[in-house]
């Protein structure tokens, strides 16, 4: 069998596997010639390459380098299985989720911005004995459940359906969420995108918070209403890794608005990501050759 891969690092990294040969194809100029089984696209992949999917003849999988999947699902051919990238980005998102809380409540934004000039910053707030809430409670939730339970952080982990977990104890409901908001110093969403979340995080959710709490964002940017964002920002501080728009244009009012910090969407994208994936691609190449059952199958 053929698969293709994005890049040639990939392709090294992803070694030789018997059976199986890998070509390079980055969804620009020709297709490979000949039948193509398996394809793993772009990390971030342009609605436009996926939809070349349909040139590929004798494609079977789309495996994405990516945890997120909206926008692709919809674009690929009938009958075609879609893989996400669970598990290849936990660590490295939930580290910058933590870096993200710390910078924000300790003000280091603050602090770089007055560079060269000392000037007190007293008071600032310290994330132990905070009320955490995990919006998202999948295996990257679990991971940033993991550091700040060592933390002294109170967690309350929200995902679709309550369930009871051996981390953090009861997950809650997402129809919980107009409940939990008031109670909370910081909250961390990590809600995959989808029309049940599409502005999960509007005006009248960001108003239940309490004055000073921070919303970090390093799932997709439309979980937030950006101009919510914008009317709260002040009252409440943020730190996004993703936006919407996306990339954020320059002089966008995101940029200048009081208490929010903003990161180009860079997460998941660590010096860990590319063994992780190459070990992923590899072991689901294996499983194709053998006539095994992948992994990380997404319904669509």
């Amino acid at each position: 069998m053929r698969a293709a891969v994005a890049t040639e690092e990939l392709a090294r990294a992803v070694g030789p596997v018997d059976g199986v040969e890998v070509v390079v194809w980055n969804g620009d100029g020709p297709p490979p010639e000949g039948e193509v089984e398996l394809w793993v696209p772009h990390y971030a992949t342009r609605a436009d390459v996926i939809d070349r999917g349909h040139e590929l003849r004798g494609l079977r999988v789309v495996q994405l380098q990516s945890a997120g999947y909206d926008g692709v699902a919809e674009r690929l051919p009938d009958g075609i299985t879609l893989c996400n990238a669970t598990g290849v980005h936990d660590d490295a998102t939930a580290e910058h989720a933590v870096g993200l809380v710390l910078a924000s409540l300790r003000g280091i934004p603050e602090a770089v911005r007055g560079h060269g000039h000392w000037q007190p910053m007293p008071g600032r707030r310290s994330l132990a004995d905070a009320r955490v809430l995990v919006l998202g409670y999948g295996s990257i939730g679990r991971a940033l459940a993991e550091r700040l339970l060592p933390m002294r952080t109170t967690i309350t982990a929200v995902a679709s359906r309550g369930r009871d977990d051996d981390l953090v104890g009861r997950v809650r409901g997402i129809d919980d969420l107009p409940d939990l908001l008031p109670e909370q110093d910081v909250v961390v969403v990590l809600v995959p995108l989808s029309e049940a979340t599409r502005g999960l995080l509007d005006d009248d959710a960001l108003a239940l918070l309490p004055d000073g709490a921070l919303v970090v964002n390093v799932a997709r940017g439309p979980v937030l209403d950006t101009e919510a964002v914008l009317r709260h920002a002040g009252r409440l501080h943020f730190a996004l890794d993703v936006t919407d728009p996306e990339p954020l244009p320059d002089g966008h009012p995101l940029w200048s608005a009081p208490e929010v910090l903003i990161t180009p969407h860079v997460a998941g994208g660590t010096t860990a990501m590319l063994p992780r994936i190459a070990a992923l691609v590899r072991a689901q190449l294996e499983r194709m050759v053998a006539g095994g059952a992948l992994v990380n199958v997404v319904s669509h």
